[in-house]
């Protein structure tokens, strides 16, 4: 055998064993006439010990190892005399009798440690090495966990897994589809899925009346932190269910992942908020709910003063900063730079002090007396002490950058803890979003979400008030997961094809497929898809999913270490048909 046992699990009751242990060199140690050299695998780490006056050549050889290279140790455990609390093998220490290098190594581009001294760029080149570092592979470990835990819950309430086709039709409504292409059907090409939603529907059609499956799915744009071009769903559908049904399912999953993979429990059921509150009071269709610091509309209460900002914008807005009455004109300056920058896009930033005195000192003094500014500061429950920041302009832009503002602050002050968690339900989307520029309703979720009954009439009237079947898991200003309650009824999913600008030979191109299994008595269903990545990167409290991803593309697509994607041989071309003609941007 390679080893009797891993680096890891030797404890003080193994004392005086003789065991065989295999790895990678961590570090070596020469002091004095003994040599320490740790050697890490998986599971932990075990410090081995040479003695120049037992055996010399042994000890010799074991001062020729280099960082990562692989050996394999026969020697007997025993106690340490200065134990290492900071490792779990720290009591013991294992005196090496024999010594096999089964494999040298050359010095790795960075340190194999928790805190390395790599960048991004070097760490995805090398990611075989990045991976074996303890934070990258303990992240790995909960990835499992979690995918794990998530199948015993399903399958205790009879979901049943099944795979659906990775090379599909193209169906380029949202985000672009990659494409690829058929040899055997020259000048015909693939799409890989951006989910499997026609396929779980159709799985409903046939009868398994509840499906999951981890997918791997794809998306053809443009990546920031939570975004990979290929990523992974817990994907689920039910048949014979509502809204209430799939909340009830699904709450359990997410507090069962909680229970068993992070020891938390949540006793009481999530709360629920409508998407036109999450605008309103959060500026975001994802609240962080870990704080308060609503959004307050103010636009009555700030009107009629000859301030041509706040009397010429549909909208006015504010929060209470509590405690930030104090902040510096360089702090508030950062803010304003802050909210200007072109991916938040406010004008501006105006500010309240309420002073501990009671009096209130503003950037619009010159506007706003000090009985108005003590009636806005009442409108926003701000106490002395606190600060009020405002924003102007047009509704859904100004809440946006009022949810930034808000999420700004609350990081400075301590509120967005990564070890707390604040889950719940957003409901009662709207089922379009209406494109100014292209004049057409967009399905704000997919196609197939049924619009709620009692606002079917409304399609007919003004969609745009129209709400969806639909909800989202949000934990933490984190959209964890959504879903919705599907049309089976093909007359109506023929109505929202036709509202959605689909001729009827181009719906029949592209989901013929659905609408005629529609004919032959699909049962009423929905479902949720949970993204993994996000997920598990919660979980594990990173900035970003690309961690929790054992070989992820950086922020333009690429695989660096494979040097993905590439140019193909000219032979692959003329075989697949393909002439590249690249287009200067």
């Amino acid at each position: 055998m390679f080893r009797t046992n891993n680096c890891g699990e030797l404890r003080l009751s193994n004392v005086g064993q003789r065991v065989t242990l295999a790895g990678w060199v961590q570090r070596a140690r020469k002091m004095g006439g003994m040599t320490f050299v740790d050697i890490r695998d998986r599971y932990g780490i075990t410090q081995l010990v040479f003695n120049q006056g037992v055996n010399a050549g042994l000890c010799d050889l074991a001062n020729t190892l280099g960082r990562e290279y692989v050996i394999q140790v026969v020697g007997e455990v025993a106690e340490r005399s200065n134990k290492n609390a900071n490792m779990e093998t720290g009591d013991i220490e294992m005196l090496v009798l024999e010594l096999t290098v089964l494999n040298e190594s050359k010095t790795p581009p960075f340190t194999i440690e928790d805190n390395t001294d790599g960048g991004d760029d070097i760490r995805m080149k090398y990611r075989y090495l990045d991976l074996r570092r303890n934070t990258v592979r303990q992240n790995l470990e909960l990835r499992h966990r979690m995918a794990f835990e998530t199948r015993r819950y399903l399958d205790q309430l009879n979901f049943m897994e099944v795979e659906t086709p990775i090379l599909i039709g193209s169906t380029p409504e949202g985000a672009r589809d990659f494409v690829v292409p058929s040899r055997m059907n020259p000048g015909e090409f693939y799409a890989l899925p951006q989910s499997p939603q026609l396929f779980k529907q159709l799985l409903m059609v046939s009868g398994f009346d509840r499906y999951f499956q981890i997918a791997k799915c794809f998306r053809d744009e443009d990546l920031r932190a939570d975004r990979q071009p290929e990523f992974t769903q817990i994907d689920c559908e039910l048949s014979f269910v509502d809204q209430e049904d799939i909340l009830e399912i699904f709450e359990g999953m997410v507090k069962h992942l909680f229970r068993f993979v992070k020891n938390i429990g949540f006793e009481d059921t999530f709360p629920r908020m409508t998407w036109e509150d999450a605008m309103k009071y959060y500026g975001s269709d994802k609240p962080d709910i870990r704080f308060g610091m609503k959004i307050v509309e103010l636009k009555e209460a700030v009107s009629g003063h000859n301030f041509v900002v706040f009397d010429s914008v549909p909208y006015v807005g504010g929060i209470c900063a509590a405690g930030c009455a104090g902040y510096t004109r360089k702090q508030l300056d950062e803010l304003t730079d802050f909210v200007k920058r072109p991916q938040i896009g406010a004008k501006g930033l105006v500010y309240i002090r309420c002073e501990a005195d009671g009096t209130f000192k503003s950037s619009v003094d010159k506007f706003y007396a000090p009985e108005d500014l003590k009636q806005i500061a009442s409108t926003l429950n701000a106490q002395p002490g606190d600060l009020i920041l405002i924003l102007a302009g047009s509704k859904r832009k100004t809440q946006k950058a009022l949810c930034e503002l808000r999420l700004e602050i609350g990081a400075r002050l301590g509120l967005r803890n990564k070890d707390v968690y604040a889950p719940l339900w957003v409901i009662d989307f709207p089922l379009f979003e209406y494109d100014e520029e292209l004049g057409r309703y967009f399905a704000m979720h997919h196609p197939f979400t049924s619009p709620k009954l009692e606002d079917v009439p409304l399609l007919d009237t003004d969609p745009g008030l129209v709400r969806a079947n639909a909800y989202d898991m949000v934990v933490n200003g984190v959209e964890l997961g959504g879903g919705s309650i599907r049309i089976h009824n093909r007359d109506l999913q023929n109505r929202m094809f036709e509202l959605l600008g689909f001729t009827p030979e181009k719906a029949e191109a592209q989901f013929g497929f659905l609408m005629s299994a529609f004919q032959y008595g699909a049962p009423p269903h929905g479902g949720l898809a949970f993204g993994l990545d996000r997920f598990v990167s919660l979980f594990a409290g990173l900035d970003s999913i690309r961690d929790c991803i054992a070989f992820p593309k950086n922020n333009s697509g690429r695989d660096v270490m494979m040097d993905a994607p590439s140019v193909l041989d000219q032979s692959q071309l003329d075989e697949l048909n393909l002439i590249i003609d690249i287009k200067e941007k």
